[in-house]
C-alpha cells in the first residue's frame, strides 16, 4: 500500500478522475503486450510537465517506484510496475503543440498517437517515418522510450533518427531540455539520443520535437516467393547491395505463410516456403529503376515468382496481422526482435531452423529483413514445463548465435524485463557499470522504472 501521506499529497494535486487507487481500476495498468501482470498500487494521469515534476518529487520524497507508461503496447515488459508503486500514465497528454511546415517540425506531447502524428503531417506533404505495427495505438512517448522502428526503417531509420529535441523530467525531479529545434546542432552532449531508447529509466518525456520527412510522390510494391529460406535470404543480401534502396523489405518464413493461408487461402503460391514483401518509393522515374533492379536481385535459385503487387494495402494488412494471429495459437509465445548484419541472414535463418529442430520447439519468423531485424517467435504451451524449459534453452542459444554474428539482442522492442537476464551477452561489464552510473546521476533514488534493463 502507498503511504497515507503520499496518497493525500497526490489527492491534493490531482482530481479524482486522474488518480486511481481502486485495485479494479488499477488493474488495466498492470500489464502490457508481454502478457505478464504486476498491478500498481495507484495510477496517475498528469496533464503538464509541472504535474509530472511534482509527482516525481513526491515519489522521491516517499521512496516510491514510479513507472512511466504510454499505451501499453510494448512486448518486453518495459512498462510493468514489477515493484508496485505508481503507474505514471501519459495517455492524457494529447496536445500537438505546433506544426511548423517551413522547418518540417511537429512538437507534441507524449500521449499523442503515432497515427495522429501521421494524419496531422499528411496535409502538409510530410510524414513521421517510425511506423511500428502498433502505430494505430502506440503513443510517440512509447515510440521514443524504445526507439521504435518498423518496416520503413530500412530506408528512413528508427525513432532516434527523427527526434530533434525533448523536454523531460529526470528521476531527480529536474526539468531538462535536450537537443535543439534545427537539424544541425552540436552544443554539449547528445542527451536526446541517450533518452531515446532508455525505456523510462532516466527521465519522463513530456514534450518531443519531431523531425518530419516529405511524403514520396509514388509508391510501388513487389512480392517475391521462394521455395526455401536460404534462397530468400540470398535475395535479401543481393537487394541490400543495390544502390537503389527499397523503402521496406519484409521477410516471412513458411510458418508465417501458413498463418496467412489459413485466413487468405488463395493469396499465396502453394509451393512457397518464404516470401519477401518489398516497397519502393520516390519519383516515378526512380521507382521504375528501383523495381527493375530489385526484381533482378530476387533471381536466386529458389525463386518461384517475383512481380509487382497489385494491392499494397492488402499486403501490409496481412503482414501486420501476423503477430496477433500468433497470439491466437500461442498466447504465451516467446517473441524476440533480434538483429544481425544483412549478409549474415542466410547463416542466421539456417541456424534458426536447426535450433528449432534440435530443441523441438515450433518457430515462426518474420520481420524487417532489410535491417537484418528478424522477429523470432517460439511457440510454446505454457502449461508444458518441459517444453518451456526447452524453449528457454533454445532462446539462450539463439542469443549466442546473434552475438557471434555481430548482431544485437533487440532492434526495436527494447530490453525491459524480458531480456535483462541476457544483456551481459552483448554489453561488457565496464560498459554496464558506466550505464548504471548514468542511471544514478539521472535517478539517484532509483524510483524511475526500477529493475528494468539491468540484470
Amino acid at each position: 500500500m502507498l503511504s497515507l501521506e503520499l496518497t493525500s499529497a497526490l489527492s491534493n494535486l490531482l482530481p479524482p478522475d486522474r488518480l486511481y487507487t481502486d485495485p479494479v481500476e488499477c488493474y488495466t495498468y498492470a500489464y502490457d503486450n508481454s502478457r505478464k501482470i504486476f498491478p500498481p498500487q495507484a495510477v496517475v494521469f498528469p496533464l503538464t510537465t509541472d504535474e509530472v515534476q511534482t509527482i516525481v518529487m513526491l515519489c522521491n520524497q516517499y521512496k516510491t517506484p514510479l513507472v512511466p507508461r504510454g499505451r501499453g503496447t510494448g512486448t518486453s515488459g518495459g512498462s510493468l510496475p514489477e515493484q508496485g508503486g505508481i503507474a505514471l500514465s501519459l495517455e492524457r497528454m494529447l496536445s500537438i503543440l505546433s506544426v511548423d511546415a517551413a522547418n518540417r517540425v511537429i512538437v507534441a506531447e507524449p500521449g499523442v498517437l503515432n497515427q495522429t502524428i501521421q494524419e496531422t503531417a499528411k496535409p502538409y506533404g510530410f510524414f513521421w517515418p517510425p511506423d511500428p505495427s502498433s502505430a494505430m495505438y502506440s503513443s510517440i512517448g512509447g515510440n521514443i522510450a524504445t526507439s521504435a522502428g518498423g518496416p520503413h526503417a530500412v530506408k528512413y531509420g528508427t525513432t532516434r533518427d527523427h527526434v530533434l529535441g525533448l523536454t523531460a523530467v529526470t528521476g531527480a525531479g529536474e526539468v531538462i531540455k535536450t537537443g535543439c529545434y534545427t537539424t544541425k546542432g552540436v552544443v554539449g552532449y547528445d542527451l536526446t539520443r541517450l533518452l531515446i531508447g532508455s525505456e523510462g529509466t532516466l527521465a519522463v518525456i513530456t514534450e518531443a520535437t519531431l523531425k518530419l520527412t516529405a511524403l514520396p510522390n509514388s509508391v510501388a510494391g513487389i512480392t517475391a516467393y521462394f521455395r526455401d529460406s536460404t534462397s530468400c535470404a540470398a535475395a535479401i543480401t543481393q537487394i541490400m547491395a543495390l544502390p537503389q534502396l527499397p523503402s521496406a523489405l519484409e521477410f516471412l518464413d513458411s510458418g508465417s505463410l501458413d498463418l496467412i493461408r489459413n485466413h487468405h487461402p488463395k493469396m499465396l503460391p502453394s509451393e512457397a516456403n518464404a516470401m519477401l514483401m518489398i516497397e519502393a518509393d520516390g519519383s516515378e522515374s526512380e521507382i521504375a529503376a528501383t523495381v527493375s533492379a530489385i526484381l533482378s536481385a530476387c533471381k536466386t535459385g529458389g525463386l518461384i515468382a517475383a512481380s509487382h503487387a497489385e494491392n499494397i494495402a492488402a499486403l501490409w494488412k496481412a503482414r501486420k496481422a501476423l503477430s496477433p494471429l500468433l497470439r491466437e495459437i500461442a498466447p504465451k509465445k516467446i517473441n524476440e526482435d533480434v538483429v544481425v548484419p544483412v549478409n549474415s541472414l542466410p547463416e542466421f535463418l539456417s541456424s534458426l531452423e536447426q535450433l528449432s529442430k534440435q530443441y523441438h520447439v515450433a518457430n515462426v519468423n518474420f520481420g524487417h529483413a532489410g535491417n537484418g531485424n528478424i522477429h523470432v517467435n517460439l511457440l510454446i504451451d505454457p502449461d508444458d514445463t518441459e517444453e518451456a524449459a526447452r524453449a528457454e534453452q533454445c532462446l539462450d542459444r539463439i542469443f549466442d548465435l546473434v552475438i557471434r554474428l555481430n548482431g544485437t539482442l533487440s532492434g526495436e522492442h527494447g530490453i525491459g524485463s524480458e531480456k535483462r537476464a541476457f544483456i551481459h551477452k552483448e554489453i561488457d561489464q565496464p560498459t554496464l557499470i558506466l550505464m548504471k552510473h548514468i542511471k544514478q546521476v539521472f535517478d539517484p533514488n532509483n524510483i524511475l522504472n526500477p529493475g528494468k534493463l539491468f540484470p
